[in-house]
């Protein structure tokens, strides 16, 4: 089903020319992380996040807004398609939890800066190896360490 909902957003980014960057356990298992997906995790540029949440409204189920949550401080949407989270994050203004330091960091998404990878039976421009490593290791919570240590024990 992750693979259906993955065609699903990329065929709505792709047919309305909207750079996009995958992150979160997808891109992790693009790295070498073998755990199973909760959802589908991508970022957009906040000039294209109107027009991504007027497209999917068909597959709405959270609505765009902010929202400071499990160590996340964003705004994003989530659709549900094929019964699979896809939750779309607006990048500007995007902050992370260094629970390290118990404070609250930008999260710069930097959208010339990415890897292609075959996932799902697709070409996806995943967030580089280094920048997940870099917030993921920022969060800290017990799905981002073992993700950070697959994807360091991995060759890829």
């Amino acid at each position: 089903m992750h693979q259906l909902a993955a065609q699903w957003i990329l065929r709505l980014l792709k047919d309305r020319n909207i750079p996009f960057q995958i992150c979160g356990g997808l891109a992790a298992r693009g790295y070498g992380a073998d755990r199973a997906l909760n959802d589908i995790d991508l970022f957009v540029p906040d000039a294209h996040f109107a027009t991504v949440v007027q497209a999917g409204q068909a597959y709405l189920s959270k609505p765009a807004a902010h929202r400071c949550e499990e160590g996340w401080d964003l705004t994003y949407v989530q659709f549900k398609y094929e019964g699979i989270k896809v939750e779309v994050g607006n990048a500007k203004g995007a902050h992370i939890l260094d629970a390290a330091r118990q404070s609250w960091v930008p999260l710069d998404v930097d959208f010339d800066r990415y890897e292609t990878v075959n996932l799902l039976g697709l070409a996806l421009p995943l967030m580089l190896k280094e920048d997940l490593i870099h917030y993921k290791s920022k969060l800290a919570r017990p799905v981002d360490i073992d993700d950070v240590r697959a994807m360091c024990e991995s060759a890829c």
